[in-house]
């Protein structure tokens, strides 16, 4: 076999690698499973938590069944009102718990709507909070810190 030949061969060997590797690389890729009801239950999920003047921070997440995630807001200086609220469809539940130990947290409806639930704490620098969704999922969470009246 000639130089040219040997050449030609290599090139095709190593088009083919990148051709396998390119195809291998998008069908591993996470698949994102959008539901369509995620935009709807945002806007309800700030329509029964709408922002106000007063408060410090707040967010808003969108969770798949079955997760656990901790989300951490900017704590501030003094006591805090904590306010949570998540919406979802049929039987959709989620338990919210300020430390990984001990605490078995507070469990919370997010079919329909739900009243905001609100608790009192006081956080040095941030607040953590972890979030476990059900099995049946998935929900928007919503929360908002506003800083306690003395």
């Amino acid at each position: 076999m000639g130089e040219r030949a040997r050449g030609v061969v290599l090139y095709a060997c190593a088009g083919l690698i990148l051709a396998g590797g390119g195809v291998w690389w998008v069908r591993a890729a996470p698949r994102s499973i959008l539901d369509p009801r995620i935009a709807q239950w945002q806007q309800s999920a700030e329509r029964m938590l709408p922002d106000t003047d007063n408060q410090q921070t707040a967010g808003t997440v969108a969770l798949a069944a079955g997760v656990e995630q901790e989300v951490l807001a900017d704590g501030g200086d003094g006591p805090l009102v904590v306010s949570v609220v998540c919406v979802g469809g049929a039987g959709s539940a989620m338990r919210i718990s300020l430390s990984e130990a001990g605490d078995s947290g507070r469990g919370l409806d997010c079919a329909g709507d739900q009243a905001p639930f609100q608790f009192k704490v006081t956080a040095p620098d941030q607040l953590r909070m972890n979030v476990t969704v059900t099995e049946t999922g998935p929900v928007v969470f919503r929360y908002a810190l506003v800083p306690a009246a003395d």
